[in-house]
């Protein structure tokens, strides 16, 4: 049985759904009920689920470190991630995004590259990306250094920068970091453009 817990964390809400020490879902957005609906969403389609009050001790050590992320925190996490009902892909982008430092971003061209497939194969898996924001697909940007798309719900777009601006940490040059798949390109938050 897979358990479902919220909380409100400041401004925003999160949800986690798990079973046992496996963790289905996170998710983070501005009211309530988008936050339901996305964490819903994720839990795999026949899977049995059913909504807790109390969290449990794993939820509570997810709820912390989310915390500490949405405070502009680095954040580190020992949990496990079930990725057995996503694509082989996804399962590449979203472990290769890991990788991605606080205080950088990387584009859907550049993780494209490095994982393979295209920027817009890319953009299908964040927006599709079940483990939001502890797999941070906020720090996927346009290769024009414009802000993008982001799954986080009314006013998300605004969020996603508020977010980024939240994590910047002052770097100004670009990088690599290495992943599973290869070397990907990492560019200073400040490199986003403002408009």
């Amino acid at each position: 049985m897979i358990h479902v817990y919220r909380r409100k964390i400041g401004d925003l809400w999160c949800a986690v759904a798990v079973e046992d020490e496996k963790v289905w879902t996170t998710t983070f957005a501005t009211s309530e009920k988008e936050c339901m609906q996305q964490v819903l969403e994720n839990v795999p389609y026949n899977n049995p689920f059913q909504s807790e009050e109390k969290p449990s001790p794993l939820a509570e050590k997810i709820f912390d470190t989310l915390q500490s992320f949405l405070a502009g925190g680095s954040i580190s996490w020992d949990f496990r991630f079930e990725w057995s009902h996503l694509s082989k892909y996804a399962q590449k982008v979203l472990e290769c995004l890991t990788n991605v430092p606080v205080g950088y971003v990387t584009s859907y061209k550049a993780l494209a590259e490095t994982a393979g497939g295209g920027p817009r194969a890319v953009g299908q898996v964040m927006a599709s990306n079940p483990f939001a924001p502890l797999v941070p697909c906020h720090r996927v940007i346009k290769a024009d250094f414009s802000i993008g798309g982001f799954g986080g719900g009314k006013g998300s777009v605004k969020l996603k920068r508020k977010l980024l601006q939240r994590e910047d940490k002052g770097f100004e040059k670009p990088s690599q970091v290495k992943t599973e798949c290869g070397m990907l390109k990492v560019f200073p938050v400040k490199f986003l453009r403002k408009d």
